[in-house]
């Protein structure tokens, strides 16, 4: 009799559990049934193709679509805003590239910090780089135009498209490293830069990777702005800041573009995993690997572990660039 009572108790027991346990089941293996938003933080171009690339590859691994919505606006944290105030439910990806989710908050002008979100996966980064033009006569390399620097104070002239972006941060620590001060002149758009700096009104300028392409035939490639392997090869062997004798102070993602996938930090980790999971598929399909590197940019594939290893150190040195800004402005009036 006693046995019997025992096995109906192990047998309700064990229903309960079932019970309980199935809708959670249910929840990860119905998920996602329905459209998964990627909310892009810039207008379209390269850097939106690049993750329509992926979104497309990552639709096909759900079975769901993933449309890439373009948000612009404020420095990219229109998209975040915009992300954030949707449901939890794991339906909503945040493109989470380095301006909105680090540059903004060490800039005060977002109120989270990359801590505030929940990670993916890394996806890809964007390299800079500093070209001259080909037919150059006064140096012959970087080291060379940063001696040319030093014993002309201010005479060098270049430009980052706008001022006080992070293509002009990074160039700033850089020649800041050098005790190299250059006048930065802004333009309304890289092309515009990219054509005076070809005619000779500039001396160097900031190029990403499509630039590069573009105007290889007529630049030289100076300085890699990256330590990445892929970077290196993306510009066809040109000289990186890792090769430099001195120390920049300037490693991993800081002095690049980049993006990591987020999701609001309140979603269901089974969910977050579905999705993680479903990315890191994408990223590894060759098909994709191929589509990326054709555009100049360089696949991460970062696990969403390594997100507060990769991006943590980001902040301190985005804070040593904004003081660079500061250096330079101040030398500049000191020659004036």
């Amino acid at each position: 009799m006693e046995e019997e009572t025992m096995k109906k108790t192990v047998k309700g027991v064990a229903l309960v559990t079932c019970m309980m346990v199935a809708p959670f089941v249910a929840g990860a293996q119905d998920f996602p049934d329905r459209t998964v938003e990627n909310i892009f933080p810039w207008a379209p171009g390269g850097a939106m193709a690049a993750s329509q690339i992926i979104a497309e590859a990552m639709s096909e691994e759900l079975g769901v679509s993933m449309p890439v919505v373009s948000t612009p606006g404020a420095a990219g944290t229109k998209a975040v805003q915009v992300a954030l105030a949707k449901p939890a439910d794991g339906y909503t990806v945040i493109d989470g590239y380095v301006a909105p989710i680090v540059l903004m908050p060490v800039l005060g002008r977002a109120d989270w910090t990359y801590e505030d979100f929940t990670p993916l996966r890394g996806a890809v980064s964007n390299a800079f780089s500093i070209m001259g033009r080909a037919d150059e006569t006064r140096w012959e390399d970087f080291e060379g135009m940063m001696e040319w620097g030093k014993e002309n104070p201010g005479e060098l002239r270049y430009s980052s498209g706008s001022r006080n972006n992070l293509p002009h941060m990074v160039i700033a620590k850089v020649l800041q490293s050098y005790g190299v001060v250059a006048q930065n002149i802004p333009y309304p758009s890289d092309p515009d830069a990219h054509k005076d700096l070809y005619a000779g009104v500039l001396d160097f300028a900031f190029h990403g990777p499509a630039d590069y392409l573009q105007w290889k035939d007529q630049g030289e490639v100076l300085l890699v702005l990256s330590e990445l392997p892929d970077a290196k090869e993306t510009y066809d062997g040109a000289l990186t800041i890792a090769e430099l004798d001195i120390d920049l102070g300037l490693s991993g993602l800081a002095p690049m573009g980049w993006t990591w996938w987020l999701v609001h930090p309140d979603t269901p980790e089974d969910r977050v995993q579905v999705l993680a999971d479903a990315m890191g598929r994408a990223l590894e399909r060759p098909d994709v690997q191929e589509r990326i590197a054709n555009m100049g940019f360089n696949i991460l594939n970062y696990e969403p572990e390594r997100y507060t290893e990769v991006v943590g150190p980001v902040v301190d040195q985005l804070q040593a660039m904004e003081n660079a800004l500061v250096w330079e402005e101040e030398e500049l009036r000191k020659l004036n």
